[in-house]
């Protein structure tokens, strides 16, 4: 229709988000579905959290609040930077959105002009070129490869950097293939954006405590003190905290740019959620032993995942260090066939037909910007898992 936004022409929906919907209709009607799409634990919010948001609401606060976050949130999310990340910050340098996507998406908005390029790392999480074309800008992906771990070189981010470059996304571990970066592999890349004062890094630190296997998390600002003034270190609860729905994101940065991510938001949604802003002081200062024993789950629930897909032939799977993805490559299965005649010519093809077919919803490569691949959310229960992984045997058995 002629009167909607020319904008709009250039975003998607969102592709996770379209395959956990297509699971839901295919249940409704009946069929017998597991969903991997959705990136959600299935763990519920811990007691003292939910206790923390019903003392709350017994309390009264359920009113508006300061536009980008009450002081006692603020003062956590301080306190957790200095804490986790060895980070400094004060209540002004901090923002708290509805969720991690509109902390992002208000940096974007404030910062980007027509023609400003953003990098992106690929495989990406499906929302961050859409956002920065939403906000007016150009995303840049930078192409990591299975040889590489899903991880880009010092070389390739050298390369890709140009006088209109504004914005690196940097995200470890990664949603969609779980990768994460070390000290020395991110120091490798801060050293190049020393070289070059005007790109801004902008870090998703989501699945900062999601990690395995001794992987040691670090972010780009506690890397190279010198990016501090340039870095907006993004975060939130919804992953380790298992607190999706609550809708809190938090980053911190520097005065004038949270200063105009609060204007975008007062002018959009205002403040977040009162009663889920009381939650997440309560999760960021209260008791984290919950996190250890959710991650014994994730790791087991990981290694199953892996090692059944690794048993098929066509499908090589690395081991993620973090989060609560696998991202296999379906290279070896491209051009094979159904019992019901479809040629799997890419990875869309093959997710789509396994879901025809078995009754699996996974999310296909192309829309993290890198086939033929689809992701696997491990974060639900260890039998859906193994008869879901059971299933994908089945279909790839199948192939001809």
């Amino acid at each position: 229709m002629s009167f909607l936004s020319a904008t709009l022409s250039r975003v998607k929906p969102s592709p996770t988000i379209a395959v956990t919907n297509k699971a839901r209709e295919l249940k409704a009607a009946g069929r017998d579905v597991i969903g991997l799409g959705a990136g959600e634990p299935d763990f519920d919010t811990p007691a003292h959290i939910k206790a923390a948001a019903k003392a709350a609401i017994d309390a009264g606060k359920t009113k508006y609040t300061a536009v980008d976050g009450i002081p006692e949130l603020k003062e956590a999310i301080c306190a957790k930077f200095a804490r986790d990340n060895g980070l400094t910050y004060v209540p002004e340098q901090v923002s708290v959105g509805t969720g991690g996507k509109q902390i992002l998406y208000n940096a974007l908005m404030a910062t980007l002009n027509p023609g400003d390029e953003v990098i992106i790392p690929a495989p990406y999480w499906v929302s961050y070129p859409d956002m920065v074309r939403l906000a007016g800008g150009e995303p840049v992906a930078i192409e990591a490869s299975l040889e590489t771990a899903f991880k880009i070189t010092p070389e390739q981010l050298e390369a890709a950097i140009t006088p209109k470059t504004k914005w690196l996304i940097f995200n470890s571990p990664s949603n969609p293939t779980g990768a994460g970066y070390s000290w020395d592999e991110l120091k490798g890349l801060t050293d190049v954006l020393m070289r070059h004062p005007q790109v801004w890094v902008m870090t998703d630190d989501m699945y900062e405590h999601l990690a395995y296997d001794g992987f040691q998390f670090c972010t780009p600002a506690q890397v190279e003190p010198g990016l501090y003034d340039r870095t907006l270190t993004c975060n939130g609860v919804s992953k380790a905290y298992a607190m999706t729905g609550w809708r809190i994101g938090y980053a911190a940065g520097p005065v004038e740019l949270i200063a105009a991510m609060r204007k975008v938001q007062s002018q959009s949604t205002s403040n977040p959620c009162s009663v889920s802003q009381w939650a997440a002081v309560e999760a960021l200062n209260g008791s984290h032993d919950f996190i250890a024993s959710n991650n014994e789950a994730f790791k087991r629930r990981r290694d199953l995942v892996v090692s059944m897909l690794s048993e098929i032939d066509g499908i090589t799977c690395p081991v993620p260090d973090g989060a609560f993805y696998v991202y296999p490559s379906v290279a070896g299965l491209i051009g094979k066939t159904t019992p019901n005649g479809v040629v799997i010519r890419d990875d869309e093809v093959f997710a789509t037909a396994l879901l025809e077919d078995e009754g699996v919803a996974v999310v296909f490569g192309a829309a993290f910007g890198l086939s033929p691949n689809f992701r696997v959310s491990y974060a639900t229960s260890d039998a859906a898992l193994k008869e879901a992984c059971t299933r994908i045997q089945r279909f790839c058995a199948a192939l001809s």
